[in-house]
């Protein structure tokens, strides 16, 4: 799980969502639309995008 890597891309607009998962997609670091970013394959990243994954589309990248 160390060396395991998530690219989070968000796919679904933030207008008329709440406010919780525009804060959740803000710490992801995802600053617009079709925005992708990488981040380590964490339980805390994971849980995030739990949350929105209605919103992003997940990749694992080795």
């Amino acid at each position: 799980m160390s060396d395991a890597k998530l690219k989070i891309t968000q796919v679904r607009s933030l207008i008329g969502r709440p406010q919780k998962h525009r804060r959740i997609i803000e710490a992801l670091g995802l600053k617009r639309h079709q925005a992708s970013v990488t981040h380590n394959d964490t339980p805390a990243i994971r849980g995030m995008v739990f949350k929105v994954r209605h919103l992003v589309n997940v990749e694992e990248v080795k």
